[in-house]
């Protein structure tokens, strides 16, 4: 029962200070980094699936490797830039909000 009125007496400190305002800036900013930085799932796959297919590719035409390990180099920048910018904005939720 004392824990019930701890939580009373908590959520009244809070709500009459606006400090449950700021916590609940503050989660939606920790939630909202949280999906940004899930960006980088998508370029990881992205990028393993291009390192596999441009090794599927050297598996059967040897004589293309240079073609290939230069398309395939500048295919996982793109891809990275994606992480990337998912970090920054994650970044950004933190620290500035």
């Amino acid at each position: 029962m004392s824990l019930l009125f701890a939580i009373v007496n908590f959520l009244e400190i809070t709500i009459t200070d606006d400090g449950l305002i700021a916590a609940m800036k503050g989660l939606g900013a920790g939630i909202g980094a949280g999906i940004a930085v899930l960006t980088g799932l998508g370029s990881g796959i992205g990028q393993g699936l291009s390192a596999g297919l441009a090794a599927q590719g050297v598996a059967r035409q040897p004589e293309a490797v240079s073609a290939i390990r230069s398309t395939m180099i500048v295919g996982q920048a793109v891809a990275e830039t994606a992480g990337i910018y998912g970090l920054i904005v994650a970044i950004l939720l933190i620290f500035v909000f």
